[in-house]
């Protein structure tokens, strides 16, 4: 086995790209600025695989959304990048509605292989339409499977599971983690969509968590070590969600703090906190604590260090449940 290297999150998103684009003639990407390389995981694409599989487009999601389930009908495997996944709200028709129901609808008769990729995540300094996650209403939709990776290594294997899917696929990154550094080897690899890792082991409380928490996650995780024995899940995939390892987790440490960026009301958070209700009520020694994002929207600035998970904000969630 040869030495695994460090690459970037971005890196690791465009090694998946070229891979994938190589194996599979269908597959292309367009997108808003890709050629551009206005966030560097499209970098060198346009110059490796032609103006004919790399294409800039309009500023017009909801079109862009509709070309790639046509593009998709016709066989082909579009990757769609909205640049920001907030901007996928211009698109909510074509993606929550008509793409994410395509599939079942049709009696699983006819594949819709589409990835839509888009930052997202508070902590930039950018508006709510920027920041804004968007797993917790897609998960609302079924038929769409989101994923959102933590490390380069999650990235570049969630993005080929994504691309070789059947399914539409939302593939969320954080924009934090653009040149967030870490091992990804050269061999061949996937990681499946719907499958959770346990990043650190503990036995006195789990976090799940995904995307940029993990690693607040683990940051706690770290402080309380001597105190506190932490568990660290990240769900990387919310739909479909693995509840078995989280079960299996929860049945150790017998506490859970949920960590969602998103908004904190009818969000994945809840939606995990309802499902530890209904099938793992007995395991609990604790009430399911959530940290997420207060009821209104990100406000963009300096003000997103008051409304975003903090790992001050889960140690305290953490003592709490640990009383």
């Amino acid at each position: 086995m040869s030495e695994v290297r460090e690459l970037t999150f971005s890196e690791a998103i465009n090694e998946a790209y070229i891979e994938e684009m190589q194996c599979d003639e269908n597959v292309f990407l367009f997108g808003e600025c890709i050629r551009a390389g206005t966030f560097p995981h499209t970098a060198g694409l346009l110059k490796k695989f032609g103006e004919k599989r790399v294409l800039d487009s309009p500023i017009a999601e909801a079109n862009m959304a509709g070309f790639a389930l046509g593009a998709a009908q016709e066989g082909l495997r579009p990757v769609v990048d909205f640049m920001y996944a907030g901007f996928s709200y211009y698109a909510a028709t074509e993606i929550f509605l008509n793409t994410a129901s395509y599939y079942h609808v049709h009696g699983s008769q006819h594949p819709v292989p589409i990835v839509y990729v888009g930052t997202c995540g508070v902590g930039r300094r950018v508006g709510y339409e920027h920041a804004t996650p968007v797993y917790g209403t897609a998960i609302h939709h079924p038929g769409l499977k989101v994923c959102m990776p933590s490390t380069p290594y999650d990235a570049k294997g969630l993005m080929k599971a994504a691309i070789r899917d059947n399914n539409p696929v939302f593939f969320l990154w954080h924009t934090t983690m653009v040149a967030q550094k870490g091992p990804v080897p050269e061999e061949e690899y996937i990681v499946p969509l719907g499958l959770a890792d346990v990043k650190r082991e503990g036995t006195d409380v789990t976090i799940l968590t995904l995307g940029l928490q993990v690693h607040n996650a683990l940051a706690v995780a770290e402080t309380l070590q001597d105190e506190i024995s932490v568990e660290v899940v990240d769900a990387r995939s919310v739909e479909p969600f693995d509840l078995e390892t989280l079960l299996k987790s929860v049945e150790k440490t017998t506490r859970l703090v949920i960590v969602d960026e998103d908004i904190e009301r009818a969000g994945f958070a809840a939606e995990i906190s309802a499902l530890m209700m209904e099938q793992g009520y007995d395991l609990l020694d604790a009430p399911v604590k959530r940290v997420c994002h207060p009821n209104f929207p990100s406000p963009g600035g300096y003000m997103d260090a008051y409304t975003m998970p903090t790992p001050e904000r889960i140690e305290d969630a953490v003592r709490e449940v640990c009383r």
